[in-house]
């Protein structure tokens, strides 16, 4: 039954190998479990904050991923999206002063436009309007994104005034215990060994535990050696009182608010978009004209799982490009999406044990999966000038911009524009011309 549903024979792949899928790209996307509420408790100041932010960063997370598997059947999981939370705590909530409730209403009203333009089919016109080698460009570019978090994540990649960015140290540990487990995680997959990015999970953060390496966060943010396990294996969660339910739709609609919902959905519009895409084609289940079956419903899903987050008391929730590493693994379906979603309620009790994975041991299944994403790169025309500079943007942007929406927005805009001015307009999509018109507008709008 749960073959026929889900259809893992016809995708080539396995009950085990979904499941192993699952659990591999939940290992990689583990962090949000922390860092989300960490991020929303800037803004989000009620008893016991954090760890209902935790309970409901896991719901959120659960529902959203369960929303993708069982409905639109893809191995998308979905979880609070990084970038967006700082958005809402940092610039909605402490910078503009918005109270938190009107900005949670502000990102369940951002979900609906999803959903109504998903229905509508409009999400789906923009994705066949765009051409193939910038579909292709998204890919690559969200693979060096992957691969840029994953650096970041292990020191190897940091901050510096003079130059923006440098190499870390490699007397950290972090650094240390990221080559590592590159190391292994490469061997294993040049070898052909299955399971190789979830065995290289496992075995950095054992790794990690062994040698006390300073990889886990401690108070204020000072790296600290493994705690153990101060609450045990598992510990009991808090009811997110005061927190699930609190959107205030009201005032959220208010015209002074129009330019946070259109920039919530800005964001996730293109973010989600491009990452669902992206995530399709790494898994072979896009058709023949580059499209995406079962779009609507899918996007939809994308939507629902935005307005509901918000309901529980979180920023939005959106497709997670950690999702690549289980669909590297092997994972075709909708039933790896449903392990994700397991998972995370799991984890509402045994989030101790999710909390044991340091950022330095799933740093290097990012960096090897962002390495493979780049595979759809010899599929572009090069000697095209408008297509070489127009896919040179997406994939560039993407990781120096830290945001895979301006990576989309400066490859559709430049095509278009090198298109038009060079004589060779009608061979452009006309809504896609409407797209980066109203790219162009978005940016000068907000531009402060």
């Amino acid at each position: 039954m749960i073959d026929r549903y889900f259809g893992i024979a016809a995708a080539g792949s396995t009950i085990p190998r979904e499941l192993r899928a699952g659990l591999t790209t939940f290992l990689t996307m583990s962090y949000v479990l922390l860092v989300n509420p960490a991020v929303l408790g800037n803004a989000i100041v009620i008893p016991d904050g954090f760890a209902k932010l935790l309970v409901v960063t896991a719901l959120a997370a659960a529902i959203g991923s369960l929303l993708m598997g069982i409905v639109a059947r893809y191995p998308f999981a979905q979880a609070p999206g990084m970038g967006l939370n700082a958005y809402f705590a940092f610039t909605v909530v402490l910078g503009q002063k918005i109270p938190w409730q009107t900005a949670l209403g502000a990102v369940a009203i951002s979900g609906c436009i999803f959903i109504a333009l998903s229905l509508l089919g409009v999400r789906q016109a923009i994705v066949r309007a765009v051409p193939n080698h910038l579909k292709f460009s998204v890919t690559a570019g969200i693979g060096m994104f992957l691969a840029f978090i994953g650096l970041k994540n292990a020191g190897l990649v940091i901050m510096n005034p003079a130059t923006f960015v440098t190499l870390g140290s490699f007397a950290s540990g972090g650094a240390l215990i990221a080559v590592v487990g590159l190391v292994i995680t490469a061997v294993l997959f040049v070898r052909r060994v299955p399971g190789a990015v979830l065995i290289g999970i496992i075995v950095s953060t054992l790794v990690a535990i062994v040698t006390r390496a300073p990889v886990y966060e401690g108070a204020a943010g000072a790296l600290v050696p493994f705690g153990g396990f101060p609450h045990g294996l598992i510990a009991l969660p808090v009811a997110p009182t005061g927190l699930m339910g609190a959107l205030d739709l009201h005032a959220a609609f208010g015209l002074g608010l129009a330019s946070v919902v259109f920039t919530f959905f800005f964001v996730d519009f293109f973010d989600a978009t491009g990452t669902l895409v992206a995530l399709a084609n790494k898994a072979g289940v896009l058709d023949a004209t580059g499209n995406l079956p079962r779009p609507r419903r899918t996007f939809a899903m994308d939507g629902l799982a935005a307005v509901i987050g918000a309901f529980l008391g979180t920023s939005t929730t959106t497709a997670y490009i950690e999702s690549a590493s289980g669909i590297e693994e092997g994972g075709r379906t909708g039933l790896v999406a449903v392990t994700v979603g397991g998972f995370f309620l799991a984890s509402i009790v045994f989030w101790p044990l999710a909390a044991a994975i340091p950022a330095a041991a799933t740093a290097p299944a990012l960096i090897v999966v962002g390495a493979l994403m780049l595979d759809g790169l010899r599929s572009i025309d090069w000697d095209d000038y408008a297509i070489l500079i127009s896919s040179f943007l997406t994939v560039v942007l993407m990781p120096l911009t830290f945001s895979i929406a301006n990576g989309v927005s400066f490859g559709v805009i430049s095509y278009a524009a090198i298109m038009l001015l060079s004589g060779r307009g009608r061979k452009v999509d006309p809504l896609l011309y409407a797209v980066a018109a109203l790219l162009v507008a978005r940016y000068v709008w907000l531009s402060g």
